[in-house]
């Protein structure tokens, strides 16, 4: 109960002592229990918790079984021999990409800007952080509540090597909302329509390359060109680089 009241307070949220998820007063529910949190939709035919999750589930089955430096993020930002860069991932989400680039040994510092998605990083990390089997993993791995461009401008003194983009876009094709996460995502946080300034803050600051997701018919980001692009069966990345990763 204590985390819940102290993010409430920082939050500026109403705290309940008890829900009743059939009850749709709140579109929404930020449940603090058993040292987690997650974030829950109300309503009779509400999908299940959305949560930052670095330990068990798809992350898990991911790192033990993910193809390592074969995967085609680690070659995107440029892993390769003994190369591990240091990447900035500003938009942050659920952290499921930082955590693949942080288990394949690059130092990672996660940016997010909805103060609710970080709350969820924020106690992902930390279960992260408990656990033996990925406590190491979790330790280059780093967190900040800010607004990226914003934080990317005050990074002069030591950019990072590589800054890696997956923003959200309008869409058009209901089928896109499907997944429960998507959902969550698109009524806490809404499309990232700052992408292109995000991309061009990002070039202007970044040492080496910057890397952004994209689906994989979706148009590049409007803007400067990539350099090349990888593609795989539902998502790519836009690779534009600087210099070359030594």
């Amino acid at each position: 109960m204590e985390d819940a009241r102290s993010l409430a307070q920082r939050l500026g949220l109403p705290l309940l002592d008890r829900y009743d998820l059939r009850d749709e007063q709140f579109a929404q529910l930020l449940i603090c229990e058993s040292g987690t949190r997650r974030l829950q939709q109300t309503g009779r035919k509400a999908p299940g918790p959305v949560l930052a999750d670095f330990v068990s589930g798809a992350v898990a089955h991911r790192r033990k079984f993910g193809g390592g430096k074969g995967q085609m993020i680690a070659k995107a930002v440029g892993i390769k021999g003994s190369i591990r860069p240091r990447v900035a991932d500003v938009t942050a989400g659920l952290g499921r990409d930082s955590f693949v680039l942080a288990t394949l040994g690059c130092e990672v510092q996660m940016v997010e800007r909805s103060p609710i998605i970080h709350a969820l990083l924020e106690s992902g990390l930390q279960q992260a952080q408990n656990d033996y089997e990925v406590a190491d993993i979790a330790a280059r791995m780093s967190l900040v509540h800010a607004d990226s461009i914003n934080w990317l401008t005050s990074q002069q003194a030591e950019p990072p090597q590589v800054v890696y983009v997956d923003p959200m876009f309008p869409h058009t094709d209901k089928s896109a909302l499907v997944k429960k996460e998507m959902r969550v995502f698109r009524d806490v946080v809404g499309d990232d329509h700052d992408s292109a300034a995000l991309l061009q803050a990002a070039l202007d600051l970044v040492e080496y390359r910057v890397v952004v997701k994209r689906p994989r018919k979706a148009p590049a980001i409007e803007g400067q060109a990539p350099s090349y692009q990888l593609s795989g069966k539902s998502s790519r990345y836009d690779i534009y680089t600087l210099k070359s990763l030594t």
